[in-house]
C-alpha cells in the first residue's frame, strides 16, 4: 500500500517520492536470516514517513507494513532506564563510547568492565536487567505502552519472531550470563535476556517510527497527543549516544554523512530525530554487513542533503528554516 499524507503537489510529497524513485531499484543486501522470524520478510518492501515536532506527517510507500523493531528499541529503554534510575545510576553499569566492535559482540571496556555503551547487545541487555530489577514482572507491559504512546497508536509483541529469538538467541544468553558473573546483572540474567528478546520483537510500521522520532524530537512529548512520553533530560542523553553509537559499525560515518542522532534495527527499520524538528522512519528489510537497511541509508542521505538536516550544515538553522519546507508551496530559501 502507498500512502501520502498530503497532496500530491506538495513540495515534501514530492521528495518523497523522489527518493523512492531513487532506492527503489538497489537489490544489494540480504535478509537478516539468522534470526529465522525475519527470514520471511518481502525484500522488495520500502516506505519513509516525516512526522515534524508541530504534528505534521508525511509518508510515500509501503509505510504500513509491519516488521519488528529490534534494535531500535535499545534507544527507547535506554531513555526509560534513564527516567527510572537517573544518569549516575545507569552510567554506573553503561557506558557511551562507541565500541568499534560488531553490535552483538562479547566485549566490554576493558578499563571499566562496562559495555561499551546502550546500542551494543551488553549494554541493551543490561538495561533490559536494570529494567526488570525495578519493574518486575510488569516491565514488559511498561516498556509496550511507552512505545505505544511514543508511536499514537497501540503495538503489539510479535510472537512468532519472540519465540524465533528466544529458540536460537544463544549468543545473547551467552551475554548475559558473562554480565552476571561480572556483576553487571542480578541472578536473574535469564529475565533481562527474555525481556531483551521481546522489546526487540514489538511489532512497528514507518508511520510508527516516524512518529516515534517525532516524540523525541518534541523534548519527549507526542506532537499528536500532546502526552509527555519521555523525561526531557534522558531525551537529550538518549540523542547523544545515538549520535555516536546508533548505527552500529557505520556511526562514524552516518554522523559524517547524514548528522542525526540515529538508530537502525535488523528487521530493516531507521529511525532518525533531528532536534526539536521532526522525526524519519524508514523501512526496508535488506541489510548491509553492517546490519543496515541499504535503501534506509540512501533515502536519509538524500533526505539530509535535500532538507539541510545535518547538525552542522550551515542551512539547518532551526525549526523555522525547516518549517518552510514543510508547507504544500516549495520553499524559497
Amino acid at each position: 500500500m502507498e500512502t501520502s499524507g498530503h497532496p500530491t503537489g506538495s513540495y515534501v510529497d514530492q521528495l518523497l517520492r523522489n527518493i523512492h524513485a531513487l532506492v527503489i531499484g538497489d537489490n544489494s543486501g540480504e535478509l537478516a536470516s539468522y534470526i529465522p522470524g525475519l527470514a520471511n520478510a518481502d525484500p522488495d518492501q520500502f516506505g519513509v514517513a516525516i512526522a515534524t515536532a508541530n504534528g505534521k506527517l508525511y509518508s510515500f510507500g509501503n509505510v504500513d507494513a509491519k516488521f519488528t523493531i529490534q534494535s531500535i528499541s535499545k534507544a527507547l529503554t535506554y531513555c526509560l532506564v534513564l527516567e527510572i534510575k537517573g544518569r549516575r545510576d545507569v552510567f554506573a553499569r553503561v557506558g557511551v563510547e562507541p565500541s568499534g566492535d560488531p553490535f552483538n559482540a562479547i566485549e566490554f571496556d576493558p578499563r571499566t568492565s562496562r559495555p561499551y555503551n546502550p546500542m551494543v547487545n551488553a549494554g541493551a541487555i543490561t538495561v533490559a536487567g536494570i529494567l526488570r530489577d525495578e519493574l518486575g514482572r510488569d516491565a514488559f507491559d511498561f516498556i509496550l505502552t511507552r512505545f505505544s504512546e511514543a508511536a499514537g497508536r497501540p503495538l503489539e509483541l510479535n510472537e512468532e519472531v519472540y519465540l524465533s529469538e528466544a529458540r536460537t538467541g544463544h549468543r545473547n544468553r551467552a551475554i548475559g550470563h558473562l554480565l552476571l558473573g561480572m556483576g553487571a546483572l542480578s541472578d536473574r540474567c535469564e529475565d533481562a535476556v527474555d525481556l531483551y528478546f521481546r522489546q526487540c520483537s514489538i511489532d512497528v510500521d514507518t508511520l510508527s517510527l516516524a512518529t516515534i522520532g517525532a516524540t523525541l524530537a518534541n523534548l519527549g512529548e507526542n506532537p499528536f497527543t500532546g502526552k509527555q512520553v519521555f523525561d526531557v533530560s534522558a531525551v537529550r542523553d538518549t540523542l547523544a549516544v545515538m549520535f555516536t553509537c546508533g548505527m552500529y559499525d557505520y556511526a562514524g560515518n552516518w554522523a559524517f554523512d547524514v548528522g542525526v542522532p540515529a538508530k537502525s534495527g535488523v528487521g530493516g527499520g531507521i529511525l532518525g530525530i533531528v532536534n526539536r524538528q521532526l522525526g524519519i522512519g524508514t523501512y526496508s528489510p535488506r541489510l548491509d554487513r553492517n546490519g543496515n537497511s541499504v535503501r534506509g541509508l540512501t533515502a536519509f542521505k538524500a533526505l539530509s542533503d535535500e532538507l539541510g538536516l545535518h547538525a552542522f550544515d550551515p542551512t539547518n538553522a532551526g525549526s523555522s528554516l525547516v518549517e518552510s519546507f514543510f508547507r504544500d508551496d516549495p520553499p524559497h530559501v
